[in-house]
């Protein structure tokens, strides 16, 4: 599922190709997508008008329009965005597809048509709607030890509520708690400050390091778990082989013996 540096590559794909353009007209595949809208609703909204700015709140992608509102998308379990000249080269699974008048257009693709679409006044709107926590990539550590300190479940759950932070997902969650050195399901209430602030370092770091390979798994840093997250896996770092386990009704991958569990 596209996460945190999924989507802030989705942002600055965007951003470097789309902007300032004038929408010439919009083609909506699959309106079950659309929420809060309809498909006249969008084309009303997107045409003649063009994409001023970029903004990401958590899985959450927000442009901008020269009218004052926003267009968001959330791209569910594989969405992703295409920007394209020919019209033969439209993606397959496009499920929104954006022609400006430049003869260019932009692809939301949406193999599983798990996303979503609509239209915002402003971010806030959004975050409020959503009940979205701050940005995990905006938090600072006496925020994160914060959020910490009224949570009392596993670390694995916690870290993947949107409502507490939002962009961390399944996969980016075994990541950080992998790069910690943290059992997925260690209970959030019994690590002590040195935890948290290891488990924080952790997420900035992961996070980081992930946008800047523009979430590509082949081209992960070697000592990251995710290439190697699926049965038969070794552990980057020890070389044992890895387990899974339930955490919070999602499959945690994990090193037992770089990540022994405490406090359960």
């Amino acid at each position: 599922m596209p996460e945190l540096p999924d989507v802030e590559t989705f942002r600055r794909y965007a951003k470097s190709k789309a902007l300032h353009q004038r929408i010439e007209r919009i083609h909506m595949e699959s309106p079950k997508l659309l929420k809060g809208t309809s498909t006249q609703g969008l084309g009303r909204a997107l045409k003649g008008r063009t994409f001023e700015s970029t903004r990401r709140h958590g899985k959450y992608l927000l442009l901008a329009l020269d009218s004052g509102g926003w267009l968001v998308l959330h791209f569910g379990m594989s969405g992703e965005l295409r920007y394209f000249k020919e019209r033969r080269d439209t993606p397959a699974y496009t499920r929104l597809l954006i022609s400006f008048e430049n003869g260019h257009h932009l692809a939301y693709v949406a193999p599983r048509k798990l996303g979503r679409i609509s239209l915002a006044d402003t971010p806030q709107a959004l975050i409020d709607e959503q009940e979205l926590g701050p940005d995990a990539l905006g938090l600072t550590d006496s925020q994160f030890l914060e959020l910490a300190a009224a949570h009392r479940g596993g670390a694995k759950p916690w870290l993947m509520d949107q409502q507490t932070m939002a962009g961390i997902g399944n996969i980016y969650s075994d990541e950080i708690l992998f790069q910690a050195g943290i059992h997925p399901g260690t209970v959030v209430s019994k690590m002590d400050n040195a935890d948290l602030r290891r488990l924080f370092k952790a997420m900035r770091s992961v996070l980081r390091d992930a946008i800047a390979v523009r979430a590509d798994p082949e081209r992960m840093p070697a000592g990251f778990l995710l290439p190697h997250r699926r049965q038969g896996g070794l552990c980057p770092k020890c070389g044992s082989a890895l387990a899974k386990a339930r955490s919070g009704g999602r499959t945690a991958w994990y090193c037992p013996t770089c990540q022994k569990r405490r406090g359960h």
